[in-house]
């Protein structure tokens, strides 16, 4: 048997001995995406096997929280991929003004840009006041950052270059304070924002939602997984609610891609069909 079909059998132990222990599974993640990161994780902690890291896993729940933030990805910024917010402020929020009250659910929140980004723009369009934004993610370490909305000064650039060409209509340092070398969102921005704990691999449905936004994270799921993902939000949405994704995911090949219509198709924004 060759190594690297040990590293394989290991890793398959690997993500069971964390859903058995931890209850977080991981087991319908890519799997060339979860080696790269668990390679990164041997080398940063030298340890020489995925059977040893097992075992301080197991043992060790503090380790197991440094290793969850190299099994779940936390890349994001501000108005990323402006074009998605800009079609998002063109093509749904006139039909989302027509609700008394909404529901967002950001699934896959990371450490919040996303979620503020939100926040911002429906504050902009009138809509923050009659909206409740469930901001959810399985990395606690994320969901802490989020919650604490504050950020590093040397990103605020790029920041606002997306919000601007995303369609802000004020300027991005009015929702922010600064302060030495971070920016701290303003607190009125978190007003109407519920953090908290989900995973789309084990969780179920908590909310009738109008607009949900998933970006980036159903390329890190297989097939199996990313079907589960897309039953939650179509079951989730209302009828003729909204649903958005990554530039580089698609619904195509999912088994509820005739439940969708696509509404800003070339910045994947969905529309749930009746």
């Amino acid at each position: 048997m060759t190594d690297k079909n040990i590293f394989n059998i290991e890793v398959r132990l690997l993500l069971e001995a964390i859903y058995l222990k931890y209850n977080y599974d991981f087991k319908h993640y890519g799997l060339a995406s979860i080696h790269r990161r668990l390679a990164i994780a041997l080398s940063r902690y030298n340890i020489k096997s995925v059977s040893a890291l097992q075992e301080k896993v197991l043992r060790e729940p503090e380790f197991f929280s440094a290793i969850l933030q190299y099994l779940t990805i936390s890349t994001t910024e501000m108005f990323r991929d402006p074009a998605y917010f800009k079609a998002f402020r063109e093509k749904v929020v006139p039909h989302l003004k027509s609700y008394p009250s909404l529901k967002f659910w950001i699934a896959g929140c990371s450490t919040g840009e996303e979620v503020y980004s939100f926040a911002i723009l429906l504050k902009e369009v009138d809509l923050y006041e009659r909206t409740m934004i469930y901001a959810t993610d399985i990395n606690p370490v994320s969901l802490a950052k989020s919650k604490e909305g504050i950020y590093r000064s040397e990103d605020i650039k790029k920041h606002t270059v997306n919000y601007q060409k995303s369609g802000g209509k004020k300027s991005l340092s009015d929702y922010y304070t600064a302060k030495y070398s971070v920016v701290a969102i303003d607190p009125a921005l978190k007003a109407n924002i519920v953090f908290a704990d989900h995973s789309l691999s084990t969780d179920h449905v908590f909310s009738e939602m109008q607009f949900i936004s998933c970006r980036n994270v159903l390329i890190y799921f297989d097939k199996e997984l990313q079907n589960r993902a897309i039953g939650l939000f179509h079951e989730s949405l209302c009828r003729q609610g909204f649903l958005g994704i990554g530039e580089k995911e698609s619904l195509r090949f999912s088994n509820l891609a005739d439940s969708f219509q696509p509404w800003a198709k070339d910045e994947k924004i969905y529309r749930k069909i009746s």
